[in-house]
């Protein structure tokens, strides 16, 4: 047996993250003083600007088709939140961006007892899967889904419809989540379709900011609104859950007490979203009103965030000396 995956997991359980929402952040401070969750998952000689304060610009091509758009925010959102993997992926906050950050790779990605090198994962490590778990230590390479697709080992040719049945198998068996929608399954497999080399803007990264990742919240929701009023309630909760994963992004990095403020309001809107999950899955009448009110607001909570993010974690100087602290070992 690998040792090194003992450890990992006594870490993970000992977390007791939550799927979505803030539960987490505490969690991992408890644990150790880590102020940031995906500090993880990053090497400790990542240049943390890089690392945890930029991202990947998106290269996303939306189809000119609406029902096929739609289709691909579903699939955007549940790429975004932990609730779709479950297990101990989910536990840990992992869901599938954090190794393909905006669709792409993750060259900083190290998580003990999966990665070998930086930019690596054992994808049949049992930490993650109790069906996959192969007792090797064989960590990969982890590849850019937005790369030239004659370079991914799955075809992505609609019509052979080979990706979705790979990406149930990703989900299920390597990651032990649950069962997905199957909205979610086909959203999952249009997104990754259309993420296009040729669609990449000119400027490679970006920094993580505010007002990106309410805007994430802000698309998943109207993902939701979508899926509910189709009458898909499991769907419109997963788009829900991934809205509520983005605040929880946001939240972390205003855990200064001088943000108290902000950060409360902040807290609220995420109640509101527990409510209109639970409205949807008591299916009660009031959801198109809960979530066209949570995003009538947002854009004046995104206006209160971005005024304070100077004094936040998303500063460049403050997150460098937050990286100092981290977990040990």
């Amino acid at each position: 047996m690998d040792r090194r995956r003992r450890r990992p997991a006594k870490e993970l359980a000992a977390l007791g993250l939550a799927l979505a929402g803030f539960a987490g952040a505490s969690a991992l401070a408890a644990l150790g003083d880590a102020p940031i969750r995906g500090m993880l998952w990053v090497a400790k000689d990542a240049d943390p600007a890089r690392a945890l304060g930029s991202t990947p610009t998106e290269c996303l091509r939306i189809p000119a088709d609406p029902a096929l758009a739609a289709k691909v925010e579903v699939g955007r959102a549940a790429f975004r939140t932990p609730v779709l993997l479950g297990g101990q992926a989910a536990r840990a906050g992992i869901n599938c961006e954090t190794c393909h950050r905006d669709g792409r790779s993750n060259p900083d990605f190290l998580f003990p007892g999966v990665s070998g090198a930086p930019g690596t994962a054992d994808v049949t490590n049992s930490l993650f899967s109790t069906h996959r778990g192969n007792g090797v230590d064989d960590p990969k390479p982890i590849p850019d889904l937005s790369g030239p697709k004659a370079r991914l080992k799955i075809s992505q040719v609609p019509a052979e419809r080979k990706l979705e049945p790979f990406i149930h198998g990703l989900i299920t068996e390597e990651f032990d989540g649950p069962e997905p929608t199957p909205a979610v399954l086909e959203g999952l497999a249009d997104y990754v379709r259309a993420l296009d080399p040729a669609a990449c803007p000119a400027k490679a990264r970006e920094p993580l900011t505010v007002a990106l990742l309410m805007t994430d919240a802000r698309r998943a929701l109207k993902a939701a609104q979508v899926q509910a009023a189709a009458g898909d309630t499991p769907t419109a909760v997963v788009m829900v859950a991934s809205a509520r994963s983005r605040l929880g992004l946001i939240d972390e990095r205003f855990a200064d007490p001088a943000l108290a403020r902000p950060r409360a309001d902040l807290r609220a809107a995420d109640r509101r979203l527990a409510d209109a999950q639970d409205a949807l899955r008591d299916r009660r009448p009031d959801v198109p009103r809960k979530l066209a009110a949570w995003l009538a607001g947002s854009k004046r909570l995104e206006a209160e965030l971005s005024a304070r993010q100077s004094a936040s974690l998303f500063d460049p100087a403050r997150l460098a000396q937050a990286a100092k602290r981290r977990l040990p070992g």
